[in-house]
């Protein structure tokens, strides 16, 4: 979401996140939307039925149109699926408000101190214009298939019901609160066969972003009351099968004092942050969302000579998820022209001489774009190999004549054709007084319910969004592929595996790391700690009733088999594989060896991965890399990690210096 741009001192400028359009124009002509008096019964009749507080807020309403797609969703590589393993892409809108439109000064009661002068009244925009169905109708009239729904953590607890006037155009929602508005919005967008995605979007219910005490998920309350809002929420639309994403925090940037970072394991570290919760909610709450994180949005001083960016995704390529379940990880990333990859968005006092992304020319664009996001869908085989939704873009519509805009958002368009891309355009709905206001949104509706929207003929936007919308990219069944997970124990346990962590400690005291269910280990940091997990060729291996072992020493090494002479080895029994490992410090404390069915496993001699002075991880290693900075040892696509070695000589910190890797079964 756009936020206003904070001028009032040099100290505030020097600390600015993410700044935002002013006021626009909008277009298209207006739909009379009483002009169907039996449409219109039929929808307050819908609004009187989804309504009900008592209703179960996770159930879909009756279907109005039938959905051509089954949830929940999921993930294989970098593409998203429906639960029958057919490709479902988000062609997704945001529909904003619930998350709040007053700018944080003056009346919350009068429209001129809310973004835009566009006041929502603590629930989706436009409730008050028009009937929730034809809302609806008009996201499916456009194309879009999904939702994103931004919601604030002061929504989830506000008890004050919405006014009579927010929802004037839904008279069945009179007397909710925004939580249960929120809740009929969730059921009747699903039972029309569109996906949700819930958004926490800020803290407190007010616009986003600048230095506005929402800058990140703990700024204006705890991490723990945090968690404890998105486990309600993921629990409280489990039955919902198309609720289909949790969306854990918007644009994460710098505050007064502290910048957000990507695993340094303080309390601003939004990657560990992220890992965390996203486990959380799939072990405690709902197994069926995606979890989608978005990168850092803003770190540093914008000010010439100070340090300052947008990381967006980069960090990913060094340090990427591995949550319980495979296949439930999306990235997002947003771009908007007058920002750029080290530029605020500011204009005047806070504004740096760094580039914009209009000012890029469309082959400097693509590499920018690429390096920033979407080189995490375009390089396979990696352990940060997986889905990008840009879940945020936009531009002004009618009242945007600058050319440089204009030729951005096309150059933009092209970009997420080329790359097939999942995207969520910002923001769906609006208000037009006599085609005029804030012309950013597809959707526009006046005070006497009047609708103009994009394909009304005056809205230069509309041939790029007809291309996005209907140009083809892949369909139909997206088969398995293999999961690449990295594994990192920097600063704790990274226990990924929900058999383990059902199980007691196995190694007390140590850091632990472990590979989720379905993978087992394949490659190790000689420094760093760091894993790779997969199932490449073999799939899952630990036997469903099959048991592990931990070993701290050589008594499964058998006579004649020094695999590492002068080395420690700990090496697993046959007929296991090694899943994970703990650490004391930068030392090898045990390796954990889960059973495999029989047959799976060679047994016979295997050979030796050292990687104590160089890389070794055999040509062209898919993975990629797992351990920057580290030497790496990986064994092969058709092989098992039997064992890991390391020396206690004097001057050796006990570090993996060798793998034992044995053929498959």
């Amino acid at each position: 979401m756009r936020g206003s741009l904070i001028r009032a001192t040099l100290a505030a400028v020097l600390l600015l996140a993410l700044p935002a359009p002013t006021a626009i124009g909008s277009a298209g002509d207006a739909l009379d939307a009483t002009a169907d008096p039996s449409a219109t019964a039929d929808r307050t009749a819908t609004a009187d039925r989804a309504a009900d507080p008592t209703a179960d807020p996770g159930a879909t309403a009756d279907p109005a149109t039938t959905a051509d797609w089954t949830g929940p969703l999921s993930t294989r590589g970098r593409w998203i699926v429906d639960a029958t393993g057919n490709r479902f892409k988000l062609r997704s809108g945001n529909w904003h408000g619930a998350s709040g439109t007053w700018n944080g000064s003056g009346s919350t009661a009068d429209d001129a101190n809310h973004h835009a002068g566009e006041n929502s009244g603590r629930i989706p925009l436009g409730l008050d214009r028009a009937p929730m169905a034809e809302i609806v109708a008009g996201f499916q009239e456009i194309g879009i298939n999904s939702i994103r729904l931004p919601f604030s953590n002061e929504m989830i607890h506000d008890t004050v019901p919405v006014t009579d006037d927010a929802v004037a155009a839904n008279p069945a929602l009179r007397g909710l609160t925004p939580l249960q508005v929120y809740d009929v919005v969730v059921r009747e967008l699903t039972a029309a066969g569109l996906a949700v995605v819930l958004n926490n979007h800020t803290n407190t219910t007010r616009w986003c972003c600048a230095v506005d005490g929402n800058e990140r998920w703990n700024t204006s309350q705890s991490t723990a009351a945090w968690e404890s809002d998105w486990l309600f929420m993921a629990r409280r639309y489990a039955t919902n099968k198309r609720v289909v994403g949790a969306d854990l925090y918007n644009e994460v940037r710098r505050n007064v004092w502290d910048d957000p970072n990507w695993g340094l394991g303080d309390d601003r570290d939004w990657f560990a942050a992220t890992q965390r919760l996203g486990d959380r909610i799939l072990t405690e709450a709902n197994k069926d969302l995606l979890i989608i994180v978005e990168g850092i949005n803003w770190y540093g001083v914008p000010v010439d000579g100070f340090p300052h960016g947008r990381p967006t995704l980069e960090p990913v390529r060094q340090l990427s998820h591995t949550l319980v379940d495979s296949g439930k990880l999306v990235y997002s990333a947003h771009f908007y022209d007058y920002t750029g990859p080290n530029h605020s968005g500011a204009t005047g006092t806070g504004e740096t001489s760094d580039p914009r992304y209009r000012d890029f020319s469309p082959s400097e664009l693509i590499d920018v774009l690429n390096r920033q996001a979407f080189f995490v869908t375009g390089e396979p085989d990696r352990h940060f190999t997986a889905p990008v939704w840009i879940s945020e873009f936009g531009v002004g519509g009618r009242g945007t004549t600058d050319p440089k805009i204009r030729a951005w958002f096309e150059n933009f368009v092209d970009q997420l054709i080329r790359t097939d891309a999942d995207f969520a355009y910002w923001p769906l709905v609006g208000w037009h007084d006599n085609r005029t206001g804030n012309g950013w949104a597809l959707l526009h509706w006046d005070a006497s319910g009047s609708r103009m929207g994009v394909y009304d003929g005056d809205d230069w936007r509309a041939a790029a969004w007809s291309r996005l919308i209907a140009a083809r990219g892949r369909t139909g069944s997206v088969p398995q592929v293999a999961d690449w997970a990295q594994l990192s124990p920097d600063r704790g346990d990274f226990v990924q595996s929900r058999r383990m962590r059902a199980q007691p400690d196995f190694d007390s005291g140590a850091r632990k790391a472990v590979c989720p269910d379905g993978q087992r280990l394949l490659g190790l940091g000689h420094t760093g700690n760091r894993g790779l997990c997969s199932d490449v060729t073999a799939g899952a291996l630990w036997a469903p009733n099959g048991g592990q072992l931990v070993v701290r020493d050589e008594r499964y090494v058998t006579p004649g088999n020094d695999w590492a002479s002068g080395y420690t080895k700990l090496q697993c029994a046959d007929g296991y594989f090694v899943s994970g490992y703990a650490v004391r410090g930068a030392a090898v404390s045990s390796v954990l060896c889960a059973q495999a069915p029989a047959g799976r496993l060679g047994t016979g001699t295997g050979r030796t991965v050292w990687f104590d002075r160089s890389d070794n991880r055999g040509t062209a290693p898919k993975g990629g890399d797992f351990a920057t900075g580290a030497y790496k040892g990986q064994c092969g696509d058709d092989e098992y990690a039997a064992g890991v070695a390391y020396t206690g000589r004097t001057g050796s910190t006990r570090t993996p210096d060798a793998l034992y890797c044995r053929k498959l079964g």
